[in-house]
């Protein structure tokens, strides 16, 4: 891996970032204990420079959920992309993310959507996260969860919730397109490498193939080919499914396969980073959502 500054500054264009060093004391408050070892000489860190950034409270049903949050400063109201966490939930990278779209005008949250089953952040290993919280998040829960943040946005965030858009990443992939077909109100969707398909179950009883009919609004799909947990396959059948579909959101929808990429290729935190891939998907993302009504 080449973890030079003009790779890493590639990846979020035109926005100011650096490199940063971690120590051990560093790394367990900003990210995922499960997420170590940071790859530290290619994490890219974007500055608040011009942002309003915090975290807020966000009233959900039963509970207020917490997020982080970041826009432009000024009254907006600005466009609005609610951005679904990996397995790791919101620690820095995903933070990050959401000052990366600040940073292109964008009101970004990202809602805590585990804080009912734990913490992912303080869990030891991938597989206690999966076992312990990501098995127990109901599809549905998640789904009012970022109905809530929304609403949120919209009411005191300064955001414009009738320009509104989802991105996910891993975990967040699959939520986005679950989204996508929950939501009339969404305008465009990108899904970064998240699960196509796994046995159903009550809590999780479909997966994006399964709501390709139901789509709401067009989602922008980015894999790799090297994705040991997601086989070309797969992406293969999401790909029918949205051709095979009447729904014009599906027809709209697109599919990019990048050649020998890995699962998470924009994680620029891990030895999956791939930062040109990275750079173009980041691109990618940007001109669909623009392309979609959300400038």
């Amino acid at each position: 891996m080449d973890g030079s500054d003009s790779q890493a500054k590639s990846l979020v264009p035109p926005i100011d970032v650096t490199r940063r060093g971690f120590t051990v004391g560093t790394l367990a408050a900003g990210f995922a204990l499960a997420a170590s070892p940071v790859e530290a000489q290619t994490v890219v860190t974007t500055d608040t420079k011009g942002l309003a950034v915090g975290d807020a409270q966000v009233p959900a049903g039963d509970r207020a959920i917490p997020a982080y949050y970041a826009r432009p400063e000024g009254e907006g109201p600005f466009p609005v992309v609610l951005v679904v966490q990996e397995i790791f939930g919101i620690h820095e990278h995903i933070r990050d993310v959401v000052r990366r779209f600040a940073k292109q005008g964008y009101l970004a949250i990202a809602p805590d959507l585990y804080v009912r089953q734990g913490d992912p952040t303080k869990a030891p290993d991938v597989q206690t996260i999966l076992q312990t919280i990501v098995a127990k998040v109901p599809d549905a829960q998640v789904m009012a969860d970022l109905d809530a943040a929304v609403a949120w946005a919209g009411a005191e965030g300064k955001g414009d919730a009738g320009r509104l858009g989802v991105t996910g990443f891993c975990w967040g992939g699959r939520i986005t397109w679950l989204y996508a077909a929950h939501n009339p109100g969404l305008k465009a969707g990108v899904a970064w490498y998240g699960a196509l398909k796994r046995p159903p179950n009550p809590l999780h009883p479909r997966h994006p193939a399964d709501v390709a009919a139901e789509l709401k609004a067009p989602v922008l799909g980015l894999y790799g080919s090297a994705d040991t947990g997601i086989p070309v396959e797969q992406v293969d059948e999401l790909r029918a499914a949205l051709k095979a579909s009447k729904a014009p959101a599906a027809a709209k929808s697109e599919i990019l396969l990048y050649k020998d990429a890995p699962h998470g290729f924009y994680a620029d935190y891990r030895p999956s980073y791939r930062p040109d891939i990275a750079a173009e998907g980041w691109r990618q993302c940007l001109g669909w959502f623009k392309a979609n009504g959300m400038a």
